[in-house]
């Protein structure tokens, strides 16, 4: 039991001092058992304030320190670092959150709020009392690295690590790299080319010898730690065998069935195919779905044209092992589904498009070889109207909280393009709830489309129907909220702004690492201020659009962020892992397996032992979460740092008098 407890306490820069009263809450920590010394300071985390703490630590020979500041997510690992310097066990440190749980709900309210303070500052310091001390487990770190998703994102990254010397395999699920870039035509502000852009950037990776492609393949399994997580890939079986395929496209010209073009996102494509003419790597893959040699036993056209002999209809999986000292997700973005909301037509009338399937029609290379045309005639529109926050800033169950970003410019890109290059005597209308031009660049991009005679209407859509006259035009309902006025805007193609989504696999990513994902299916960073590649898994990060909406230079920024926080990790030659993590008392355990049924990373099994069966703990795949010490119903599974006795301790003082 630690027999000497400080407590400092934060103002948190007046976060905390405006509603607490610092003073009458450094009094009340002095009167608690085994409470020597309480100081309070503007910025404890500080260097100033670190200092303090050291300096007291060795003044009143401190056992166990009490920090009552901001969320521990904040400046945990800061405290802990400053006790280590002491010569203090990192882990004997407790924090009070009063910052989110006292000053900020209870701002209007100071006497609760100190009240509050008061009360969690006992608990801490009663369950300071009780830590334990907790060592770090030592491994050698394995320096390769794996990137998760191959758009510009993870190919960034893995240009980053491979340049500064390190392994990197990079993994992506479909049949090329390149992920959206490719598909979108121009970049704003200055209307690059996208292609040109990637281009040069995945011919790079392909040539890179410190990079190892595996394109058609996806992560399925993950164990481990940092420095040194062991990882399957499915390369899955595109029956056609990448070393002897050429690209030369005989088999597609060939091949006589068809299925949705799901790159292009518009017309069809055989069912073997080459996503685009700059793919990579430029091999064919078969889509098993359609194909009739594999639905129906009879075609095989493609493997008697080919003259590589490349298709082979029996190749298999294959699950292929990799280590890897830390990891990169960057498994970027979808658009959002525009079917799911019905008031505003997509899929029931022919020409109602998304922003995506625009850039593809101004592709040369696109399904319509870059002439913008309605799907229902083919005719060339002159009326366009261009409706923003399809499914953004939406509360309904239906829609997305958040802003998706990039949504405004793109539309902003294409009505400039259109005006300028493709249909010049065009009327295109933006109808917009805010136009958040919020880049480098975007705001003069902005005024010059306006310029050119784009309307803008402020005001989002009430439904947009069909014409009854045969001509398949559309109305667009929608009240200008500047001007108050209700307008039916008639249209010959509307072109919604989707939202942003998760890109497909996002979430089974990481549900295999064990990391966490936010309200909208993205993965969750550690800390959006202090550690924003991190997850919630150390050794793991996340770049680009697998992090949230954002345009290219943010995420390619993003991209070299995480490649250089992953450099600051492989740079020792040891990893040092916590062991914080959950704990067996076999005496108690009874061989029951709830916890192995329960633990979500599977750092449990029930092994057969001389004093019978009894769980062991994977030290290497626990996570700490207390799934199983929560679940067991005798009491021996327990989590270091959250034991029953801490937990109990602090509990108790929280209901005891005050």
């Amino acid at each position: 039991m630690g027999d000497k407890v400080g407590v400092f306490i934060c103002h948190c820069g007046g976060n905390i001092s405006k509603y607490i009263n610092m003073e009458e809450l450094t009094k009340y920590a002095l009167t608690l058992e085994n409470v020597p010394v309480a100081e309070n300071y503007i910025f404890m985390c500080s260097e100033a304030g670190q200092d303090l703490i050291k300096d007291k630590i060795a003044e009143y020979n401190l056992d166990r320190v009490v920090v009552a500041s901001c969320s521990p997510k904040f400046h945990e690992p800061t405290f802990r670092r400053t006790l280590q310097e002491t010569g203090l066990n990192p882990y004997y440190l407790a924090m009070a959150n009063i910052r989110e749980h006292c000053s900020f709900p209870h701002s209007d309210e100071p006497d609760k709020a100190l009240q509050k303070a008061k009360d969690l500052v006992r608990g801490a310091v009663a369950r300071a009392k009780t830590l334990e001390p907790i060592e770090k487990k030592k491994q050698i770190m394995n320096k390769d690295v794996l990137v998760v998703g191959a758009g510009i994102a993870g190919i960034q990254a893995s240009l980053d690590l491979a340049d500064a010397g390190f392994k990197v395999y990079l993994v992506e699920k479909d049949a090329s790299i390149g992920g959206n870039m490719p598909k979108v035509l121009k970049t704003f502000p200055t209307d690059d080319c996208a292609m040109c852009t990637v281009s040069p950037k995945m011919n790079e990776v392909a040539a890179h010898k410190n990079i190892e492609i595996l394109s058609y393949a996806e992560l399925r399994e993950c164990n481990g730690s940092m420095g040194n997580f062991e990882v399957v890939v499915e390369k899955k079986a595109r029956l056609v065998d990448e070393r002897k395929c050429v690209g030369c496209g005989d088999c597609m010209a060939k091949c006589p069935s068809k299925t949705a073009d799901d790159y292009n996102q518009i017309g069809q494509r055989k069912a073997i195919y080459i996503p685009f003419p700059n793919a990579l790597p430029k091999v064919a893959t078969i889509d098993t779905s359609v194909c009739l040699q594999i639905t129906k036993g009879k075609c095989g056209v493609c493997k008697k044209i080919c003259p590589a002999d490349a298709v082979d209809y029996e190749q298999k999986s294959q699950m292929v092992k990799l280590n890897v000292g830390a990891i990169i997700v960057a498994t970027g973005y979808k658009e959002y589904d525009p079917s799911i909301k019905g008031n505003y037509g997509y899929g029931r009338y022919p020409n109602i498009i998304t922003q995506m399937q625009l850039a593809r029609m101004m592709d040369p290379n696109g399904p319509t070889e870059g002439k913008i045309i309605r799907p229902s005639d083919n005719k060339e529109p002159k009326r366009i109207v261009m409706v923003q926050c399809m499914g953004s800033r939406d509360d309904k169950p239906t829609g997305r909280k958040y802003c998706s970003r990039v949504c405004c410019m793109i539309a902003l890109k294409h009505a400039n393009l259109l005006k300028r290059d493709c249909i010049k005597d065009s009327q295109i209308d933006i109808c917009y709830m805010d136009i958040r031009a919020f880049g480098k660049g975007y705001e003069e991009y902005y005024q010059r489309v306006q310029d050119l005679g784009v309307r803008l209407t402020r005001g989002r859509p009430g439904e947009i129907i069909g014409t009854d006259d045969g001509s398949n035009n559309l109305i667009v309902r929608v009240e200008d909220t500047f001007t108050k006025e209700f307008k039916e805007i008639e249209s010959e193609m509307v072109v919604l702004s989707c939202a942003t989504d998760p890109s497909d696999g996002t979430k089974e990513v990481a549900k295999v690492l064990g990391i966490a994902t936010d309200d909208g299916g993205f993965i969750k960073e550690f800390h959006p201020k202090l550690r924003p590649v991190d997850t919630s898994v150390e050794g793991i990060f996340v770049a680009g659009a697998a992090q949230g909406p954002k345009d290219i230079p943010d995420a390619v920024a993003q991209a070299s962020g995480a490649a250089a926080r992953t450099m600051a990790l492989l740079s020792s030659d040891i990893a040092e892992i916590s062991l914080d993590k959950a704990l067996v008392n076999k005496e108690e355990c009874k061989g029951c397996d709830i916890c192995e049924k329960t633990c979500p990373f599977d750092a449990i099994t029930m092994v057969d032992l001389p004093e019978g069966r009894k769980a062991v703990v994977s030290e290497a795949l626990c996570h700490g979460c207390g799934m199983c010490a929560a679940n067991c119903p005798t009491g021996a599974m327990q989590l270091r740092h959250y034991k029953d006795n801490q937990v109990l301790a602090e509990v108790g003082a929280l209901i005891g008098s005050h």
